[in-house]
């Protein structure tokens, strides 16, 4: 692969992209170079976007991580995978020599660098990535499809942790895209999900893909999942709102011995009723990202129509378009999830 001239969009502080040209150059030994089909843009993004992430990125990268390509060009030593394969990133890259790695556990490396915000991201035709995070795609996988396959990822993590089980009755507690995706995830293991959530947006959304719905706000959810599981309560929690409300829920809906996944991150310390810890012997389970396996079973998620693509993709925006199409997401009440079209459809 010779030096080509690509297009690309450079973050610049103060809400505000600009899309500019840009040399990419061949991949290294270890590397690969992925034609870039679909990004999405992920909370992190428009945190990047409100500029609370600006001492991390600075005002010259490329963001973006939730990607579908085509692999264009591998460097040296690279034989895992060849050129024309449809690939996903696993945007993770860690150290192999903090405690953590030498423990096994390389996708919470404490020297960890998350690809599109440490390094430049998808949001460019080319990106050029170390081999090792790729996954290959089945070819006849929608590429626009595939772009869900990382925040699917996060939702496998999630429930694989959760070690659910077929027939639980599950809440997940907070009903954005990534809520929705746990609720398609562990639907999908078998598991009686109801989804908690105050925007009647989302609810609706919630709706159309088939779930059973609460709106705290005008419901007592307590009451109304005990009336549902026989006084039992809830065996399973994800709690995915990052808010106080959803982290007192988290602990009243709890099954006794029920294991509690925390997704979200929180701006702020919440306040943990530990005392339903001792009196129910619940289980509190920190969920950070994914791992190999986690791509591997969104893959067959996403392929096998476990996750309605359809639905969860509301709009999608080429790359010249990326200011106007964070705008958009950034003041809609109904987006989901938001794609930007870096390249050709396939």
């Amino acid at each position: 692969m010779t030096t080509q001239t690509i297009s690309a969009a450079y973050y610049r502080g103060n809400k505000s992209f600009a899309v500019e040209q840009a040399q990419a150059a061949a991949p290294g030994p270890g590397e690969a170079a992925i034609r870039v089909a679909y990004c999405g843009i992920c909370g992190t993004d428009m945190h990047v976007y409100h500029g609370n992430m600006d001492a991390r990125v600075g005002m010259n990268r490329v963001i973006g991580h939730e990607m579908s390509g085509v692999v264009e060009a591998v460097g040296e030593g690279v034989d895992t995978i060849k050129p024309g394969q449809k690939v996903v990133v696993r945007p993770l890259d860690h150290c192999g020599e903090c405690p953590a790695c030498k423990r096994g556990h390389q996708h919470i490396c404490q020297n960890l660098k998350f690809l599109g915000l440490d390094t430049d991201g998808a949001m460019q035709e080319i990106w050029t990535v170390p081999a090792h995070t790729l996954h290959v795609l089945p070819d006849d996988l929608r590429m626009d499809h595939a772009a869900l396959i990382e925040p699917v990822a996060v939702a496998c993590h999630d429930v694989r942790l959760s070690g659910l089980q077929p027939g639980e009755d599950v809440v997940v507690i907070g009903g954005g895209p990534i809520g929705i995706l746990v609720a398609m995830v562990a639907r999908d293991a078998g598991g009686n999900v109801v989804i908690s959530e105050v925007n009647p947006n989302r609810l609706a959304i919630a709706e159309k893909l088939g779930f059973d719905t609460i709106n705290p706000i005008e419901t007592d959810l307590v009451a109304t999942i005990n009336g549902r599981t026989g006084d039992k309560g809830a065996d399973v929690v994800f709690e995915v709102s990052g808010t106080q409300p959803g982290v007192d829920a988290m602990t009243a809906v709890a099954a006794t011995r029920a294991r509690i996944v925390m997704v979200a991150i929180h701006a702020q310390k919440p306040k943990i009723d530990l005392f339903q810890f001792f009196w129910r012997e619940l289980q509190l389970v920190g969920a950070r990202v994914y791992e190999p396996e986690d791509y591997e079973k969104a893959i067959a998620v996403v392929a096998s129509g476990g996750v309605d693509a359809d639905v969860v993709i509301t709009d999608v925006s080429p790359l010249a378009d990326i200011q106007a199409a964070f705008e958009a997401l950034d003041r809609s009440p109904t987006a989901m999830k938001s794609l930007i079209e870096v390249g050709p459809r396939s």
